[in-house]
């Protein structure tokens, strides 16, 4: 049972590192390595010990410092390319001031695949692993990860999206206390709008809150509410768990995307399994290479479409109800330290990657 496992989970510092099969050669270097260059440049946590660490911050702070793609993986554009990324003459018009209108980017870089091949240079450009966490090529394969088809059937009735916030209470600098549609919420529920009006899905927003009095246990609280929903509405085949993340104040997620300040996001993935423990029986998630290649290409889309406005992709331990379908995203949406205007405009691009994906364009 998830709720009785993720509840009695003994302590570890904040996660516990992943063990991959013995044969896959990325992990073995990085074991070996493990030892000698402690993170070795995967990602760097700030270890808190919790009594429950699914329910404790769900990155415990992540990086501060952001890797963009290596120069080295930017192919040049094609002659074609080059002139459809040209910014129509109606924006031009409009240099120096904020746009009030978002516009769905062209490509602005195209991404060298070959390259993304080999397992360290897929790692180092897209993701960051938990200090306790290890995931090899048998997991991170690239051909594995664009491999599997991620595109949503438009026919049928009823929702296709699930929106929803394991932490509700999540809120932003300027938010205003107590009120959650200036939070996380409310930031659901622009993004519910724009896949609405903008991208015609059929999105279910859910507003539950399950981490009101303490975030303890908030996972599991929202678990069976989740699959009540999934129960009652089977044509439901996204789901996206929006968060916002905690980092140092001194640091700033956030860029700039049409003249418009927008708070930089992160994909992130429970693997279920630890160092430790190895696969974690209770948590065990069926749809975990569906969940990697989902992410995956939303972020190969960003890197192409949005430079510099993903973070990489934060991988830990343990699940995160992300076994509930394939196409599962849980997403850090800005931090504590950004404005409810910046979450906000993330919400643009953010629908746009996914509408591609989900199109398979």
């Amino acid at each position: 049972m998830a709720d009785r496992g993720e509840n009695e989970f003994p302590v570890f510092a904040c996660s516990e590192a992943l063990s991959g099969e013995s044969g896959s050669t990325g992990l073995l270097l990085q074991q070996n390595m493990w030892e000698v260059v402690p993170l070795l440049g995967y990602g760097i946590v700030e270890q808190q010990g919790t009594q429950n660490p699914e329910e404790d911050e769900t990155t415990c702070r992540t990086l501060t410092t952001e890797d963009l793609i290596s120069e080295e993986l930017l192919l040049p554009q094609s002659e074609e390319t080059q002139q459809t990324a040209l910014i129509p003459e109606s924006v031009e018009a409009t240099a120096g001031t904020a746009l009030s209108n978002f516009r769905p980017a062209v490509q602005q870089v195209q991404i060298d695949r070959t390259q993304l091949a080999d397992y360290e240079t897929l790692v180092r450009n897209f993701y960051a692993i938990d200090a306790n966490t290890m995931a090899g090529s048998d997991q991170l394969s690239v051909e594995k990860l664009l491999g599997m088809d991620m595109t949503l059937p438009q026919e049928g009735d009823g929702p296709q999206i699930l929106i929803y916030h394991t932490h509700s209470q999540e809120a932003f600098a300027d938010s205003v206390p107590g009120d959650v549609n200036t939070g996380i919420v409310g930031v659901g529920e622009c993004l519910t709008k724009i896949l609405t009006e903008q991208y015609g899905y059929r999105v279910l927003h859910h507003t539950g809150q399950y981490d009101v009095e303490t975030r303890d246990n908030a996972y599991s609280r929202a678990l069976p509410a989740v699959e009540q929903i999934l129960a009652e509405n089977p044509s439901i085949q996204v789901i996206i768990d929006l968060h916002r993340d905690e980092v140092a104040e001194e640091t700033k997620l956030v860029t700039d995307i049409q003249g418009r300040p927008t708070a930089r996001f992160m994909f992130f993935n429970g693997l279920s399994r630890t160092r430790k423990t190895g696969d974690i029986d209770y948590l065990a998630n069926e749809n975990q290479e569906a969940n990697l290649a989902f992410s995956f290409q939303m972020q190969l889309k960003a890197a192409e479409y949005y430079p510099g406005l993903t973070r990489r992709i934060y991988l830990k331990g343990y699940r995160y109800n992300m076994h509930l379908r394939p196409r599962t995203l849980l997403v850090e949406l800005g931090a504590q330290n950004n404005t409810v205007e910046e979450a906000i405009n993330a919400c643009d691009p953010l629908a746009h990657i996914l509408d591609m994906v989900l199109k398979g364009e």
